[in-house]
């Protein structure tokens, strides 16, 4: 799985951050997503599989491999 990240689309929720922080933080100063794992390894699959599906912004994009 390969995870991107459409940053002038995020709102700034957190939603992805509490469901995945390994995989997603926030800037300090705009709250803006980060993503820290481009390639989650596969027991984080599911996590980043919600955090996708919960975003507000439709911001996370899913490449399966």
């Amino acid at each position: 799985m390969k995870v991107t990240v459409e940053a002038d689309k995020c709102v700034a929720a957190g939603q992805c951050v509490l469901i995945a922080p390994e995989v997603f933080d926030q800037r300090e100063e705009d709250g803006i997503v980060v993503l820290l794992e481009e390639t989650p390894p596969p027991q984080l699959h599911d996590a980043v599989r919600e955090s996708a599906a919960v975003c507000p912004a439709a911001a996370i994009h899913l490449a399966e491999s």
